[in-house]
């Protein structure tokens, strides 16, 4: 026999997903199966749905015993509204919806306005088709919905009625009982996940540490740069995909403006060569650092340091939040080239292509401008 939930066991699910707890451990705490854990949280899209409570100006059963009992009565609907301290429209009305005078039940119209009270109200987005359309429309370009709510605020700062929060699109993307924009369209999402997941839960584990000859520590950075107070300091890393594929990333720290670079291989020398052909391109003012993590791929960083000038700054290991910028960016182009991607196939025109949509997309850290309005010359420099 299929078990039910109680209300107190479905919030007790939907407050433990929140604080990190997973399928299994709720499972366990509720005693209950981890694929009934998943169902109750689906629907919802792991999001707890508000507690719903009567409001206090609506009429209660009480009132509308009374109600019953004074239609019975064959009294006035102005008497039974002055009696009950009611406007006579509120029970007009209440009359009306419940089969009228001679039919009128107060248990029969209790249940009804709580089944009403339970219809989903309409949000913001099924309200106001054109803005829907717009933030569908930015969803299938890997726009994120911070992204997009920022955006939408900035370019219809006068238009309130074109403006919502990223909070209203996650909840319009997983709340599957609601079907107002499709929930495939997570699959354009940084993280295609089939319900929104706790900040607490995480993933552990990193490459072990390599020892980089000669290399220089991030601890003797200067605060200039850790600060990000100029342009043209680069924190770059690998992208892996199958069959042993990758390719290179660099981001600068001040205005996140992107590069994806094809590599024929994962050796020092392809690396050194992919690097050394983009810095050749840059003006000398955007090429001022570059920090990396302890893979050896990096192992010639004294030919770069040696051709422009540009000091190496290593991340101690198992650190790759020293690196912060370009890890996050590296999630960004997981949205275009996901695991298990053989990235051969992919030519530079396709990566640079990906790139410059990054570029374009506004940023919350950049107060919603995009990297390539950040960047003095732009695009075009390093094409």
């Amino acid at each position: 026999m299929k078990r039910t939930f109680t209300q107190d066991e479905q919030t007790l699910v939907f407050d433990l997903w929140k604080q990190g707890a997973g399928f299994s451990d709720i499972g366990r705490i509720i005693e209950a199966k981890p694929g009934s854990v998943f169902t109750i949280l689906r629907e919802d899209g792991g999001i707890k749905p508000r507690s719903r409570h009567r409001n206090i100006s609506h009429l209660t059963l009480s009132e509308r015993e009374e109600i019953r009992v004074s239609l019975s009565a064959k009294m006035s609907i102005r008497a039974i509204a002055k009696q009950l301290g009611r406007s006579p429209s509120t029970i007009s009305r209440e009359i009306a919806r419940n089969r009228g005078r001679r039919y009128y039940k107060a248990v029969d119209a209790d249940n009804r306005a709580k089944r009403m009270a339970k219809r989903p109200k309409p949000g913001v987005l099924e309200q106001y088709p054109e803005l829907r359309k717009l933030v569908i429309e930015k969803l299938e370009l890997k726009w994120s919905p911070e992204q997009i709510s920022g955006w939408l605020s900035v370019e219809y700062s006068r238009r309130k009625k074109m403006q919502v929060s990223h909070e209203t699109i996650y909840k319009s993307l997983y709340v599957r009982a609601r079907n107002i924009i499709h929930h495939s369209l997570t699959e354009h999402l940084r993280r295609k996940r089939p319900m929104r997941h706790s900040r607490f839960h995480s993933r552990k584990g990193d490459r072990g540490s390599i020892n980089i000859v000669n290399g220089i520590s991030i601890h003797e950075r200067s605060k200039h740069i850790d600060n990000r107070r100029s342009l043209g300091h680069w924190e770059g890393d690998l992208v892996t995909g199958s069959k042993n594929t990758h390719i290179a990333t660099l981001v600068d720290r001040k205005s996140r403006f992107t590069i994806i670079l094809k590599l024929a291989g994962k050796d020092a020398d392809s690396v050194n060569t992919a690097l050394l052909a983009v810095f050749k391109k840059m003006p000398s003012k955007y090429r001022k650092s570059l920090t990396w993590d302890r893979g050896m791929e990096l192992a010639k960083h004294s030919v770069l340091t040696a051709e422009f000038g540009m000091p190496v700054y290593f991340c101690d290991p198992q650190c790759p939040w020293q690196r912060g910028t370009n890890e996050n960016t590296n999630s960004l182009i997981r949205q275009y080239f996901p695991k298990k991607t053989d990235l051969s196939l992919h030519s530079q025109e396709r990566l640079s292509e990906v790139a410059t949509q990054l570029n374009e997309r506004p940023r919350k850290t950049l107060k919603f401008k995009t990297p390539s309005h950040m960047i003095e010359r732009g695009v075009a420099m390093f094409t």
